[in-house]
């Protein structure tokens, strides 16, 4: 369970830091209305770095749970 847990939230950093390089600005919903939001510049990559990272991790997790 921890495996697929942890494979989901780093496709899902991948997915939101792909979507974050091709989008300048998004309109969130918010209490006071609508606001822009701009990423900043370092938030894509690290977002997909990290995504990668844990994608890795997750791999193996099965081997030190076996071992």
């Amino acid at each position: 369970m921890w495996r697929s847990l942890f494979l989901a939230i780093g496709i899902t950093l991948i997915i939101v830091g792909c979507e974050c390089l091709v989008v300048d600005t998004a309109t969130v919903a918010g209490d006071g209305g609508p606001r822009p939001f701009t990423p900043p510049d370092w938030a894509p990559w690290s977002m997909i770095s990290s995504g990668a990272i844990i994608i890795l991790y997750s791999f193996t997790i099965p081997k030190r749970m076996n071992g």
